[in-house]
């Protein structure tokens, strides 16, 4: 089997430090005019510092904002104290966090992590998935997005909204990161992963108002990677929580087709890279099938990874030691079949 050096050394030299990144992160965001990427006092110690470059995405502040704002919270959430395992919640300023390689290959991917709708993972699901592809040449941007059940106007479409304007973004500044605009793709990961099949089917969906020139360009990803992700929102086999969270306590019908991707294929979508393990008992593997067989009945790409074991949220970290270890490495191969390259 190939590996993919997923050992710990490895995992702990992607380790983020949270009281060097604030210090870090505030320096940085307040000489770009950006907000510090998301950190919490305390936890273990630096192996390597957080990243500092941020993007906000809205310029006169996230629409649809409620009466009083959330406020952030960042919560360690790490039991090993040498491995970093944090979550944000309140997130008031949506925003990505930039990570550039040593050496770029023109391409980007925009990551969006889970957490059930009620959080969003930095380490597991973010940094550590952007440090291992900045190994290999991509631009990653960490999205943390708004969440549905913290008070925004039209709840259902927030976290949709931040990863259009996101890749849009992305696009927008593409000639200061040196990757191709046409060279952007998605990842996502549980709930993080609803956010990406939401983008990569609902792209062309009017979420939110244009605010400017990079509103003009597409939202479109050139492929599509949502890893155990949360699909569909019927209830026979939707993740409860992520579906209460996104849509309200009692959605109609037509409400839950509507924010289920796999019965939102359109013509046009990019190809898809599926990955789930089938002993999943947090969100049942019959999400990604639904996706697949949506997928091929409109004759699209569509890359399917299913393994026995590997259970929910194992990102990088937990997979070692298993068949599901060498997920990231059938990414890489199949991401070279697409314009990512």
């Amino acid at each position: 089997m190939v590996g993919t050096g997923l050992d710990r050394r490895s995992l702990l030299a992607a380790g983020m430090t949270a009281g060097v990144a604030l210090s870090a992160g505030l320096a940085t965001g307040a000489a770009r005019g950006q907000t510090a990427p998301p950190a919490a006092a305390g936890g273990p110690m630096p192996v390597q510092p957080d990243p500092t470059e941020v993007i906000d995405l809205w310029p006169g502040g996230a629409p649809g904002a409620p009466a009083t704002l959330p406020v952030e919270t960042v919560t360690q959430r790490a039991s090993d104290p040498a491995i970093s395992d944090r979550s944000v919640q309140g997130i008031a300023v949506p925003r990505m966090v930039v990570f550039r390689p040593a050496r770029p290959n023109g391409a980007a991917v925009l990551l969006t992590p889970g957490g059930g709708y009620r959080l969003v993972v930095v380490d597991k699901e973010g940094y550590e998935l952007a440090r291992w592809l900045t190994e290999r040449g991509f631009t990653c941007f960490v999205l943390f997005y708004r969440l549905p059940g913290e008070g925004w106007a039209n709840r259902t479409d927030v976290a949709l909204a931040d990863a259009q304007r996101a890749m849009r973004l992305i696009r927008h500044r593409a000639g200061d990161y040196g990757i191709g605009p046409e060279r952007v793709g998605a990842m996502g990961f549980s709930a993080g992963g609803h956010v990406c099949a939401d983008l990569s089917t609902r792209f062309a969906h009017p979420a939110y108002d244009p605010v400017d020139a990079a509103d003009r360009l597409s939202a479109r990803p050139c492929s599509a990677a949502p890893i155990y992700p949360v699909i569909s929102m019927d209830p026979a086999i939707a993740h409860a929580g992520s579906r209460e969270l996104l849509l309200g306590p009692d959605p109609s019908a037509e409400l839950e087709a509507a924010h289920s991707p796999d019965r939102n294929v359109p013509a046009d979508a990019p190809p898809f890279f599926l990955l789930h393990a089938e002993d999943d008992g947090a969100v049942p593997v019959a999400n990604t099938l639904r996706l697949r067989d949506a997928l091929k009945g409109k004759g699209l790409r569509v890359e399917t990874h299913l393994f026995e074991v590997g259970g929910h949220g194992f990102g990088l970290r937990q997979t070692i030691g298993k068949p599901v270890e060498i997920w990231p490495e059938l990414w890489r191969a199949w991401a070279r079949t697409t314009p990512l390259g």
